[in-house]
């Protein structure tokens, strides 16, 4: 199992910008060490690249290198932008600032080049807000949606519009916004999953409450879907193996690796960023 910070970005900018490779094979059983956030490449005369969390090689690239990459962020309309044209999810207005243009502030103060943004929750299925970044700044950004798992096919054509025509690179199945009741292994779970095998786009899972209450619906898509890409993400929520019952998840997320499309995302790893901040 290829544990990379940058799994989502180092796959999916190739696909817009042909500045970024696909890290090797050979790289998918090492653990490569890397930031929370971020990763750094540098380039060398030769060609080659190393980086801290995945190789990057550019034949013509756009940035000077080392060019730092934000693995994994959320942005959001502010007040104002909500009001006027993007409204926020009921419930889910945001607290703190989040913003396209404040975004751009901070990563000029972090000497950060490009990022991955996440279709955040104060938005939910409504895409707009981020399509409008990513086209404003197709060579800064690169967006993971989210799978809408209404029950009707809108939902898989939700998917394909927001691939296909909007460009978006992985997509982001969070199984708490399933109807009640129903598992991501329904049937627009599996279309969603499947469709995103056929396209070449990485699924990204949250399992915000517990590896242990989807690992089932986890390992029956990757065996009926092998050409899926997967990502678990934040480390698949897992903390450190600390107790019996933490040892025996973590062991269930290690088993894993027996599966060749899954990946490890390490941004921001709950259950040890809690253990610092105690």
């Amino acid at each position: 199992m290829a544990v990379r910070v940058s799994c989502l970005n180092s796959m999916l900018w190739h696909s817009r910008n042909d500045y970024c490779r696909q890290p090797s094979k050979s790289l998918r059983r090492h653990f490569l060490l890397s930031s929370s956030s971020s990763i750094a490449a540098a380039a060398f005369p030769s060609g080659r690249a190393m980086a801290t969390s995945a190789t990057l090689e550019s034949d013509q690239p756009k940035f000077s290198f080392p060019i730092v990459i934000d693995s994994h962020l959320h942005v959001w309309a502010s007040p104002q932008e909500a009001e006027q044209k993007y409204p926020y999810f009921p419930g889910q207005e945001p607290t703190l600032p989040g913003d396209v243009d404040f975004l751009l502030q901070c990563m000029n103060k972090g000497g950060v080049d490009g990022a991955l943004i996440v279709q955040p929750i104060n938005h939910k299925f409504d895409h707009s807000y981020v399509t409008s970044v990513l086209k404003k700044y197709p060579s800064k950004f690169v967006g993971c949606c989210l799978a809408n798992p209404t029950e009707d096919e809108k939902g898989v054509k939700d998917f394909e519009d927001l691939i296909l025509k909007d460009g978006y690179r992985a997509v982001r199945f969070n199984p708490y916004l399933w109807p009640s009741g129903q598992q991501m292994t329904n049937n627009i779970g599996k279309a969603i999953f499947s469709k995103a095998g056929e396209l070449g786009v990485p699924v990204g899972f949250m399992c915000m409450k517990g590896l242990n209450l989807h690992l089932l619906e986890i390992e029956e898509l990757c065996t009926e879907f092998p050409k899926t890409t997967v990502i678990l993400d934040h480390l698949a929520f897992c903390k450190p193996p600390t107790n019996d019952e933490d040892s025996k998840l973590f062991s269930a997320l290690l088993k894993l690796s027996r599966f060749p499309q899954v990946n490890l995302n390490t941004v921001y790893i709950y259950g040890v960023m809690s253990l610092l901040m105690q």
